[in-house]
This record gives C-alpha cells, structure tokens and sequence, in this order.
C-alpha cells in the first residue's frame, strides 16, 4: 500500500510534451501523458510507425491541453483569404507558407517535414528553422486549407497567422527595442559608475556618511538592468530549459543573476559595494555587442536582397515599345511578353488567347497547364510554346522567386563539414563553459573566497560560440557580395565550399564559349519572298536559343510586323516546329528539318528550314568566341581537368583543338542525355564537376553535376537546374571565382582558429578569478567583432587584388 502511494505521489512527466502529469492523467501503451492531445499525437505517430520522433530529443512536443480548434480556423474557408496565403493554387495542388512560433529543435523539423505520412493529401512540407517557417504542398480537392492548419495546430504546431504586411514594422520595432535597451543600460551604467567614484578614487572615508545612500541608489539604478536589459536573455535561457535545450543564454542569465543577488546581499548586509557597476556595464556591452552583430548581418543582407542578386529580366511593352528590363522595375497593370522557356516572374492574368504553363519549377508537376486569356497565373510558371502576353497583378517578390531556385526539386545532396563541425561544437559548448565555470569557482572556493565569484561570472560570460558560428556565414555572405557585383549569381551561401572542392571542368559551346550578339550569318538556298522571311522572323522570335536570335537580327524584321502562329513547339536539342500563314516549319539541325540528302557547310554551326516539308535552305553562323578565351583555359588548366561537350557538328574541332590543350576530350553532336551520361561518368571516377552551360539543352547536365553555372547573355532565359547563373560577359573572371572560393575556405579555417584562441585565451583569464565580469562583457563582443573584421576586411582584400572590386 504504502509503496502505491508512494508512486501515485511521485511527479510525472508526459511523454510527448514534458510537462508535469495531473494526479489522474492519461496512461497508454505503458506511457504517461497530461491530457487527451498530446496521447493523441503519440498515437498517431505510433500507427505511422514515426515514433523516431522521440528518439531525437527527450519529450520534444509542446502541450495540447486545454486546446479547442472547433471554428478557430473557419475564416481561412474564405476564397478571398486563401488567395492571400497561398503562394500557388490549382484544382489538385496549393501551396502556403506558414509561420511557426514553437519550432525550437530537430525533433520540430522531422515531424512537421513528415507530416504527409499520417495525413492525406499533403504531397510535401520543408521547414527553414531559422525563420520558423513551413511550407506545405497539398492537394486542396483532398484536404483544405483550414484542415491543413488545424492538422498543424493538432499535433501542437498551431500557426501564427496574418494577414497583413507586418514584417518591416515588426523589424523596426525590435530594433527600437534594442536601442532603448542599450541606452537604458548606458544611463544606468554610467549613473552607477558616477556613484561609485569614491571607491574607485579610495575617499570612501570622505564620503562615508553618503555611501550607504550610494550604495541603495546603486539598487535602484540596477533594477532596470536587470528586469528590464536582460530580459531578452532570461527569456531566451527558461525558453530553452522549458524545451530541455542549454543554449547560448543560460551561462550568460545564469551570470547575470549571480553578479545581482551577490550585489544585492553585500549592499544589504553591509558587507561591500556590490558589482551593480560591472552589473550594468556587462548588460551595456552585450547589448552593443548583439547590436552590431544585427547591423553586420543586414549589411551583408542575408536576407539576400534579390533586387542585387536575382538577375532576371522580362520583356516589358509601353507605348507600343518592347524593352527588356530587370524584373524589380516592373509594376502593377504592366504588360509583359515571356517566350518560350521564361519564367513568370510575378502573378499575372493571361492576355493572350491561351498558354501552356510548366510549374514544374513551384510544384515538381511538368506536366503543363493549359490556360485561356484572363485566367490568372501564378508566379514561378514557365510558359512552354510560342510568346505569350500578360498583365502583372502583384509586385515582383524576388525572395519567392529565390526560394524557389532553392526548392528541394532542384536540390542536391551537398553536405558542409564545416557547418557539420560547428553543430558538433555548439552542441557541446554551453555545457562545458557551466561545468568550467563550476569547477573554477568549487576551486577558489577552498584557495580564495574573493576571487570565486569574479572566476565564476568572467567564465560564463566570457566563453562564447559566437564567433566561430559567424566565420562561415559571414565569410561567404562577403563572397557572395562579391560574386554578386561581378554578375556571378550564386543560389546559396553553402555553394561557395563546394566550389573550391571542383576537380573537373566541362564546357558547352554554342552560347557559352561564342558571343550571342558578334556572329556573322549568311543564308543559302531558295530565294525568300518577304512573306516567308516574315514567317521565319515570328517563328524563331519565340524562342530564347542563342541561334534562333542569330537568325531572327539577320533577317531585320520589325517586332510590330510580327505575325500570330497558329501552331509552336520547341523540342530540345532538335529544333522548331511553327505554323503560320498557312504553312508548317521546321527550324533546327538538318536531320531534325529535312530527310533529304543536302550539302552541310561543316565550317560553321547552321540552322536548316523547310515549310510543308519542303527543304528551303540553311543560315550559316560563324561563330565569334568570347574575349580572354584562351587566357582563361590556360590558366583553368594548371588546375583542372577540361572537357568540352557540343551539340553541332565538328565543323569548329579545329579551332577549338587550338584554344584547348591537348588531351582535352572534345565531343560533338551531343544530345542532352549523352552530356547528362557524361557527368555521371566523370562523377563514377571521383571528380567533382563543374558544368558550364546556356541552360537550354543542358539542364538535366547543369542539375546532375556537383556544380551547375548557367551562363547566358539574356538573363530572362533563367534554369533553375542550375547552381548559379553567370553573365556571360564575365566568363573570363571565371578563373578568380574559383580562386577566391578557395580562398575563402582558407579565410574560414582562420577565423576559426582565431575563434578557439579567442575561447582558450579567455577561459584561461577568467579562471584565475583576476578577470572583473564587466572586462568579460567586452570582450565577448570582441570576439564577434575580430572575427566579422577578419573575414570581412580578409575577402575584399583579396577581392581588389584580383580586380573583383
């Protein structure tokens, strides 16, 4: 009897949540829970074999009693609603991207990002911790949109919604938190400082009938500092314990109590002064310190202000006048023409009679959407088939479309040691600093009471992660910049490593190693009337590939005389198939236009026509290889092994046999499969590739390879297959992109270094005891400061040395 009660009385845990069990709680398969929610969720992971979930970290969930979500959701049945949250919509696949607030820990990722196993028609979910967002694709004739959110919210994940544009007005008002914090701090530091000049200066016999008075004011002054300055970190600590996570904070609030009630107890007791100085001035410098760790990141923009970054552009009419401008410039009720392949690049309604949208590139479906005119098309649509026109209804978001780039479709397995490394190190860290600062002040306690508390505090405050958490960001935040300014686009910071690490370099030809706008065209064959020339100019102005362009400026036509097709399809690697005026073309390789037998100039690249299968003649291109060609393969290969992979014909093998060294396997009349088999081969024997490519016909070679750069002259043909997208006009700096990529690892690898000398430099001085606390609160922002400087003045250094700036 008396053991059963002993264990009715004995506190509980639930299983799922953590929180403390009632007296009579819920007991399921030999488990404990606080109420019928979190046993709920318990179960249904059981039934879907998803109990992995506690595996990652002891009761991860969050509490579900007392939740009621009948109606709570009703509104988001509202048409007018949904089209304001979701980010893509269609009768079998919606997409939305919901904040998140208790996202805190592994766990919170692999259960929401498999959250598709136990509930029917959602098809994927991606989580980006840092924002505390997912993004959830659903079929809605499944599942709507209010289920979606009420299936989150049921397993303790409810999302924080709004409807309005708050995320400037919430940014400025956390910044005007930090400022008034920091200047609270200040005043109060310097006030208590001020106070304490007697015993700094050694009057304290002069001024001893005010010191006591002093010494209260000095209680006064610190009480702001402490429940006012620190409360961010007290919060961010119990926020942490809560969910059983040490982080960051909890040696810092841990630090900051101890130095108060030790003040507090000396005042009181009449024992000493206090350190409400060292109190106020350790807040001060950590505050400054967080602050300009915060504008260092939004210099450096990780947010990534695509305005700079995201180099698309679009076809804009105005005035009857067709302009290609950078899409941040385009604004509501704009006319816009994408052609074949282009992305839409802001939510539009459809202008011309009808058109056929990939979102291959926002849902992974690439089976096409018919659409007719007025219907409204999502951003991130690619139109496949002749040029359509659009009216523009929204903004440009140049961060969705980058998110986008960065979908999962288009990802590949790269995994980073060094971000790896430093999740190993984080891990540990705090708990090291407390059991340091532990056995430093067990130590002085039995040596020199006096010195205990000042070894104590100096270590928890002092040690700090920080800065080796910042060496890589900011470094490749730099690079970026760098890269950026140099028209080299790059999809992600992580990117950069896998650069440096390239064995192996396989180029494209036509587009990539030939100018777009500097060929000289001839034509032979049957004499053109100016209608058949008409019909070839409004055919081939629907496409984007760098040949079709060739042949369309040589036949000057006006884009006002243009004519409508009836009929257009772009096979890739083949040609054109078109129907105008009565008449049906094939524009392409002479294999892919005619069966009959006709005399191939094997001197230049062609592009062979005929109508109603009737062979009418070729346009010879000669092609004009870039500026600096042969100075950048030379230097490219002291380092890598070169290929060279073309879909024309071998009419240029001996041009190229002199810009390339020998041994340089040269292939052509390459399809995309045999340029994507390629890849994979070099990849079987250990290289590490980096494709280079217009993107056109060498998408799936750009995706497989370890590093895929598009470079194209007309940045509205954008692939998302590919890594980052190079203005081709800065092909020959390629060979310092790649120099400084790996330069920049050297630059991580130092800065880490300097981390750790900083950490062991520290802890070694503030073990003694003889380190003030307020001295450890400047150096820890030091620290950060070291390290952004060295990484920051280190990359552009370099960068002006090799002309980057």
């Amino acid at each position: 009897m008396g053991k059963d009660q002993s264990e009715t009385l004995e506190k509980v845990n639930c299983y799922h949540c953590g929180s403390e069990c009632a007296e009579e709680h819920i007991f399921f398969d030999d488990k404990d829970f606080c109420c019928q929610g979190c046993q709920t969720v318990y179960d249904i992971l059981r039934q879907n074999d998803m109990c992995d979930y506690y595996d990652l970290e002891s009761s991860p969930g969050t509490t579900l009693s007392n939740t009621d979500f009948k109606d709570k959701f009703a509104y988001l049945d509202n048409d007018q609603i949904q089209e304001k949250l979701l980010d893509f919509n269609s009768p079998n696949i919606s997409r939305v991207t919901l904040y998140i607030p208790v996202i805190h820990c592994s766990s919170c990722i692999w259960l929401l990002e498999n959250i598709y196993k136990f509930r029917d028609g959602i098809s994927q979910s991606r989580v980006n911790f840092v924002k505390k967002q997912v993004t959830i694709q659903f079929d809605p004739s499944v599942i709507t949109l209010r289920e979606v959110v009420e299936a989150l919210a049921s397993i303790g994940y409810e999302p924080y919604i709004s409807l309005e544009e708050e995320k400037k007005e919430k940014r400025k008002s956390g910044n005007t938190h930090l400022y008034l914090k920091i200047g609270v701090a200040a005043f109060c530091f310097g006030n208590i400082m001020l106070l304490s000049f007697p015993e700094y200066l050694g009057f304290e016999e002069m001024f001893s009938e005010f010191q006591r008075f002093f010494s209260y004011l000095n209680i006064v002054l610190s009480l702001p500092v402490m429940f006012y300055c620190s409360l961010d970190y007290f919060t961010s600590a119990w926020n942490g314990l809560k969910e059983k996570f040490v982080n960051i904070d909890v040696p810092i609030a841990l630090g900051i109590i101890v130095l108060f009630f030790r003040s507090l107890y000396e005042v009181l007791a009449e024992t000493g002064p206090g350190y409400f100085d060292s109190l106020a001035g350790l807040l001060f410098f950590l505050l400054v310190g967080r602050w300009f760790q915060s504008i260092s990141y939004d210099s450096l923009s990780f947010e990534r202000d695509y305005k700079s970054y995201f180099p698309l552009a679009i076809n804009r009419v105005r005035d009857g006048v067709t302009e290609a401008v950078p899409v941040n410039q385009l604004e509501v009720n704009d006319e816009i023409i994408v052609r074949n392949q282009e992305i839409i690049p802001a939510d539009s309604v459809l202008l011309s009679d009808k058109a056929n949208i990939d979102y291959s590139f926002v849902t992974g479906e690439s089976e096409p959407v018919e659409k007719v005119c007025k219907d409204y098309i999502y951003a991130g649509g690619r139109q496949v088939g002749e040029s359509v026109r659009l009216l523009v209804q929204k903004p440009v978001s140049q961060s969705y479309l980058t998110q986008l780039w960065n979908n999962e479709i288009f990802e590949k397995e790269k995994v980073s040691s060094k971000d790896q490394m430093i999740n190993v190190i984080s891990k540990y860290f705090t708990f090291i600093v407390l059991f340091i600062a532990f056995a430093s002040a067990a130590y002085w306690y039995f040596v020199d009471k006096s010195h205990m508390l000042n070894a104590f505090t100096a270590v928890l405050i002092i040690a700090c992660p920080c800065a080796l958490t910042l060496a890589t960001p900011f470094t490749l935040g730099s690079v970026l910049r760098v890269f950026g300014r140099n028209k080299l686009y790059v999809k992600n910071a992580s990117l950069v490593e896998h650069m440096a690490k390239i064995s192996h370099m396989v180029f494209d030809k036509t587009g990539t190693l030939t100018h777009a706008d500097q060929n000289q065209v001839s034509y032979s064959g049957e004499h053109l009337q100016e209608s058949i020339k008409l019909n070839i100019a409004s055919i081939v102005a629907h496409s984007t590939h760098p040949l079709s362009r060739h042949v369309f400026d040589y036949l000057s036509i006006d884009r006002s005389d243009l004519l409508k097709l009836d009929y257009y399809e772009e096979i890739e690697g083949k040609g054109i198939v078109a129907s105008v005026g009565g008449l049906t073309y094939k524009i392409g390789s002479l294999k892919f236009a005619s069966s009959d037998k006709v005399e191939e100039n094997l001197e230049r690249s062609s592009v062979h026509i005929s109508g109603n299968d009737n062979y009418l003649g070729r346009f010879d291109i000669a092609n004009e290889y870039r500026n600096g060609l042969d100075k950048l393969i030379s230097r490219l290969t002291r380092r890598f092994s070169l290929s060279l992979l073309s879909g024309d014909k071998a009419s240029e093998k001996a041009a190229l046999e002199k810009i390339f060294p020998s041994g340089t396997n040269i292939l052509f009349n390459q399809s995309p499969h045999d340029k994507l088999s390629y890849i994979k081969d070099l990849q079987s024997q250990g290289n590490k590739v980096m494709m280079l490519g217009d993107g056109l016909n060498d998408a799936g070679a750009l995706k497989q390879s370890d590093i895929g750069i598009a470079v194209t002259d007309d940045i509205g043909s954008f692939t998302p297959a590919s890594d980052a997208i190079l203005d081709a006009k800065e092909l020959s700096k390629l060979h310092s992109f790649l120099k400084f990529a790996l330069y920049a690892q050297k630059v991580i690898i130092a800065c880490f270094i300097l981390s750790f000398l900083y950490n062991i430099t520290g802890l070694s001085l503030a073990v003694t005891g003889n380190l003030q606390p307020v001295y450890a609160a400047i150096l820890m922002p030091l620290s950060s400061i070291s390290v952004v400087a060295l990484a920051t003045i280190s990359v552009n250094i370099k960068a002006k040395l090799q002309k980057l700036l």
